[in-house]
């Protein structure tokens, strides 16, 4: 498809069946506060090495490690994962509130870079954390709108991108272990780095 395709669909055809979709959804909730309630959910396979499989409603994805980190390269790592997924946020974000506000967004983009030190994915430094230290990220906006239009939707965009928020606020987590089909008893970890 080229690129003009893409953007007349970016900019025509999608925005009213995506507003349409977007105002049921607000209506319904308006209507029954406990139609706001939803729960989404993955189940991955280890399969060989560090390759994976994700499965989420009918979609698949492979996930798998650069061979400096004992993978085969053949798929995006977990970690790339969370930054993926945090562009894609954005920018369905920004192509939800541009059709609801009728702003024209001709063209987006974001590039994500993601700062982790290896010293804590390998539990060598107990002060490093394994994950990420620094998220950070560009957006580029091409739109005949005007600069005031687009600072208010990248306003909202950044205080209600589900996955920044995820990165941003620290949330509840619970796990549990089954081995061999019983459960197991495990010391959950601390939050925080732990000295």
């Amino acid at each position: 498809m080229s690129e003009t395709a893409q953007n007349e669909i970016l900019t025509e055809k999608q925005p009213e069946s995506l507003r349409d979709a977007l105002l049921g959804t607000i209506a319904k909730i308006k209507a029954d506060a406990r139609a706001a309630e939803v729960a989404f959910g993955a189940r991955t396979y280890l399969e060989s090495g560090t390759r994976c499989t994700a499965k989420v409603r009918q979609f698949e994805i492979a996930i798998d490690e650069p061979a400096e980190l004992g993978g085969t390269n053949t798929a995006m790592n977990p970690v790339e994962l969370v930054l993926s997924a945090f562009g894609a946020c954005q920018e369905i974000m920004y192509a939800a509130y541009a059709a609801v506000l009728s702003i024209p967004i001709e063209k987006l983009e974001i590039d994500v870079r993601g700062e982790l030190n290896l010293k804590g994915l390998f539990g060598m430094d107990d002060a490093v954390p394994p994950g990420y230290r620094k998220v950070s990220w560009e957006t580029r906006i091409e739109s005949p709108a005007s600069a005031e239009q687009i600072r208010e939707l990248v306003a909202i965009v950044q205080k209600t991108c589900p996955v920044l928020d995820i990165l941003r606020r620290p949330i509840d987590t619970e796990s549990e272990v089954m081995l061999n089909g019983a459960p197991l008893a495990v010391e959950e970890p601390k939050p925080g780095i732990q000295n």
